[in-house]
Order: C-alpha cells, then sequence, then structure tokens
C-alpha cells in the first residue's frame, strides 16, 4: 500500500490584504472580468492550465449568479466594509492515478454533495499547469464560496446573528450603556473546524474509493496533508534579468537574499534530520535496554571506549580516546543526562526550540521580502500613473474601453502597486529610510536567531555522536551474550 498526495487547503479572500473576490475569480477561472468595486479589468484569458471552470448554484440562488462576474460583483457590493471577509478560497490536489475526466467528475460529486448541499454557492475551476521539476504533473481544482449565506427568498442573508445573554428567570442582561449583552454566533457552520474536518475526511474516503474501484495500490489520509518541504523558508523569485546579472557572476541583491535562504534551509533540514533519527533511535535503543540486567547508557559508552582502546595501536591513541571520552562524560553531566528517559527529553527539547527557530524564521523572511519588494511597486506606481492619469480624463465610454485595452497590462501593474503601498502606507508617505531600518534590525535578529541554530546543531553532534559509540557497544554485547548462549548449549 503506497500514500499517494494530499492537499486540501483553505483560506479567507478579505479585503484587508488588498485582496479583490473578482480578480480572484478572474485568475482561477481564467477569463477577463471587471470589477465595479475597484473600477478595473482582471485579464488571465492567455493564462495556461486551466482545463475547465464551472459555477454550481444551489435551487434556491438566482440564475443570474450562474455569470461569473454578476456574482463576485455582487459579492464585492453586498460588503461594505475596508476589511470585509468576501469568500472561502479552496486549494485541493487531484491524483495522478486518475483520469483527467475521473478527478473532474470527481470532485464535482464532492462539491455537490458537500458545499452546494448546505446552501452554498460553489465556482470552481480545474487546473494542470506544466509538468514542475521532476517531471511530476500537478492537477487541482480551486474552489471559492461567498462566506454570505444566501437565504430562501435569493437574497444575501447575515454572516451572523446576535444570540443575547439572558439571566435566570430568562430576561435580557443589560451591559450598563442600554445595550444588552449579546454573543455574536454565525448563521452557517461553513467556517467551523469540526466541518473543514468533515470535509477533507470525505474527500480522501471518494479518492480512497476510487483508488479501490480501479485496484490501485494507493489510499491518501486526511490527517497528514502537509506536503514535504512545506517548512522550509521560501526563496523571492528573481526575473530574468536578475538570473541573467547571477549567471554571468554579477552579485544582486535578490540572488543574495536567496543564496542566504537556501543556506538556512539546509540547516533545518539538516537539524530536523539528525533529531528524527536521534528519536527513532530512541525508541529501538530503549526497548531494547528496558529489558532485565540491560546496561544503562554510560555502561554502553564505558563498554564501547573500553573496547576501542584495547584494539589501539599506540599509547597517543588510547589518551585521545580517553579525552574523548571525559568530552562526552561532561556533556552528559553538564545538560543532566544520567539515562534513556533523560537522553530523550533532551532530543525533544531541541526539537521544540529547532519548531520555534523556524517560525520565527518564517515570520522574518515574509516581512524582508515585503520590503523588498515596496520599492519595485513604488517605481511601477509612478511609472504609470501617467497612463491611468490618462484614463481618468477620457469622457466617452468607446474610447474609455479602447484605451483601457490598450494599456491593459500598464493598468494592472498600477493598480497593484497602488493597493499594495496604501496597504503599507495608510498616509500615503513613503518612507524608505524606515524601511531600511527594519530590514537592519530584521537582519541582525535574523543572525541572532541563526546563531541559535548553531548551538543546537553542536548539541546534536554530540547527541548524535553518544548514539553511534552506544548503539555499537549494544550490539557487540548482544553478539557476546548470543556467543555465550551457544557455548553453553555446547557444554550441555
Amino acid at each position: 500500500m503506497t500514500i499517494a498526495l494530499f492537499h486540501f487547503h483553505v483560506t479567507q479572500i478579505k479585503r484587508s490584504t488588498g485582496q479583490s473576490a473578482v480578480a480572484a475569480a478572474a485568475y482561477r477561472s481564467g477569463e477577463k472580468l471587471h470589477s465595479e468595486y475597484y473600477g478595473e479589468d482582471s485579464n488571465y484569458t492567455r493564462k495556461g492550465g486551466v482545463i475547465c471552470s464551472e459555477i454550481l448554484l444551489p435551487a434556491h440562488a438566482p440564475q443570474e449568479y450562474a455569470d461569473r462576474e454578476t456574482l463576485w460583483n455582487a459579492v464585492e457590493k453586498v460588503e461594505r466594509g475596508k476589511k470585509a471577509q468576501l469568500a472561502y478560497s479552496f486549494d485541493i490536489a487531484l491524483q495522478n492515478e486518475f483520469s483527467m475526466e475521473e478527478n473532474i467528475n470527481l470532485a464535482r460529486q464532492f462539491l455537490l454533495e458537500q458545499f452546494v448541499r448546505r446552501g452554498m454557492i460553489v465556482d470552481f475551476a480545474v487546473h494542470s499547469p506544466d509538468k514542475e521539476d521532476g517531471g511530476i504533473s500537478n492537477p487541482h481544482f480551486h474552489v471559492m464560496c461567498p462566506i454570505r449565506p444566501i437565504e430562501p427568498n435569493g437574497k444575501w442573508g447575515n454572516k451572523q446573528r446576535r444570540e443575547y445573554v439572558l439571566d435566570e428567570d430568562g430576561n435580557r442582561i443589560s451591559d450598563g450603556t442600554g445595550d444588552y449583552v449579546f454573543n455574536a454566533v454565525p448563521t452557517t457552520d461553513w467556517g467551523s473546524p469540526e466541518t473543514l474536518e468533515h470535509w477533507r475526511q470525505t474527500w480522501a474516503e471518494l479518492c480512497n474509493a476510487k483508488f479501490a474501484e480501479k485496484e490501485l495500490p494507493c489510499r491518501i489520509d486526511h490527517r497528514s496533508y502537509e506536503r514535504q518541504g512545506v517548512d522550509l523558508l521560501p526563496t523571492v523569485h528573481e526575473g530574468p534579468t536578475v538570473r541573467a546579472m547571477e549567471h554571468k557572476g554579477i552579485p544582486t541583491e535578490k540572488g543574495e537574499f536567496n543564496r542566504w535562504v537556501k543556506g538556512t534551509n539546509a540547516a533545518i533540514r539538516d537539524i530536523r534530520k539528525k533529531i528524527a533519527a536521534l528519536a527513532e533511535w530512541l525508541k529501538e535503543v530503549k526497548a531494547e535496554l528496558s529489558k532485565p540486567k540491560s546496561p544503562d547508557l554510560v555502561s554502553l559508552l564505558q563498554a564501547y571506549f573500553d573496547r576501542r582502546n584495547a584494539g589501539a595501536y599506540s599509547q597517543k591513541a588510547r589518551i585521545n580516546n580517553l579525552k574523548e571520552m571525559n568530552t562526552l562524560f561532561n556533556y552528559l553531566m553538564e545538560n543532566g543526562i544520567h539515562d534513556l528517559e533523560t537522553l530523550e527529553d533532551r532530543v525533544n527539547t531541541l526539537r521544540e526550540s529547532s519548531d520555534a527557530l523556524k517560525e520565527t524564521l518564517d515570520s522574518q523572511t515574509v516581512r524582508m521580502k515585503e520590503i523588498r519588494k515596496l520599492p519595485d511597486y513604488l517605481a511601477a506606481y509612478h511609472e504609470m500613473k501617467p497612463i491611468y492619469d490618462g484614463l481618468q480624463k477620457i469622457k466617452f465610454t468607446r474610447s474609455k474601453e479602447k484605451y483601457k485595452s490598450d494599456h491593459a497590462a500598464e493598468l494592472k501593474q498600477f493598480y497593484e502597486a497602488r493597493r499594495k503601498l496604501s496597504a503599507e502606507f495608510p498616509d500615503g508617505k513613503f518612507d524608505r529610510q524606515k524601511l531600511d531600518a527594519e530590514y537592519a534590525r530584521l537582519e541582525q535578529e535574523h543572525e541572532e536567531t541563526y546563531a541559535q541554530f548553531k548551538s543546537i546543531r553542536e548539541d546534536s553532534q554530540q547527541l548524535w555522536k553518544i548514539k553511534s559509540y552506544a548503539d555499537s557497544a549494544r550490539k557487540n554485547l548482544e553478539q557476546m551474550q548470543q556467543q555465550n548462549h551457544r557455548k553453553q548449549e555446547q557444554e550441555i
């Protein structure tokens, strides 16, 4: 039985992060859509890899929402808040073992049974991009669902309702200002962790049933959905200009940043690999040494060095062995490691420290990437603003549409830059000095964090050496016991 790929990820599309439901729908469907809220077009008609897209409506939803542009403009219109949550966004992996037709039918069945039947409007698109590195295809489908429900009368309903707190007599409790105390309760269970877990499990069961139907020795497990390597730090996109400069041997800021990230990732992988191996080894050795008359950790190390000294060819070699043994024994004493239990505790502490440092590095890296990209957005904003200003001066609709078509790429670049800069600088003042200071601080914090990684690595190396020596002594002891047992049997 082999484990197939499982990926089932959900996020929210929301204005607080500068997102547009219309733009997101255009990207996923590979279409050109106009946003009435932002007054701009999103054109992804040249995007490759979109196999199909479809809108699934519950029976009580207005049929006009079968049109993608109408649907998401209606969602944008009904949500008035500047930080409004607009839609749920799902990213779900399909299976390379199924045909594309089988994958699409399976996805549609899942969405109709689990989403539409709950009253949710579903906009889904199937993507099959070009093969990634290694020649492995990555078919998947995207799903967008409005967070706000549709009422039986076809109108948009409320996301939440008030549930008033009552006293022991069943009367509402006043907050002292003339209002009553209440709890905001979601009107649907779509966003609950329990519902998400149910969806993940149901999708896994559908795929596994299909595997069984096709008599394939593959299965997926919704309880272990994270892909290998997703916890590594991401690099920044270099672009053709940077890559060309790096190829010529010309160092660039982005290139240096990516080399730093790759070095950090190598350290993370090395530490986690050693810690995982140590944990597995500890389980095995602990089970063996828990048996009656099994030697403890110190005894195993002593036995190892006694054996190594017995085979030493010179006095210098024996002295070096004693020095190394003394170093390891001092390390055990300094760290309070007396037996296998305390050794296991040390390994677990290293794992927890490594995880915490990884989270810190993640946040530092994300913010540094954002800072490095802001000057590019500022340059794009100033470069494309005359084109945007030209659009505002055009009064006639036909001329305006032609102008927008002729300058679609420039206008898209301007709108994106404006959104990014507005989110970062609400007052409209670009403070490069402040950004440079923040970046310098993050670099310093990274150096400090990475120094802690080096300390963890040194600890893991010491523990790994202890593991190797103790394991060697344990195996030698087992061989001696087997030999003695055979000798006793022969004497009898």
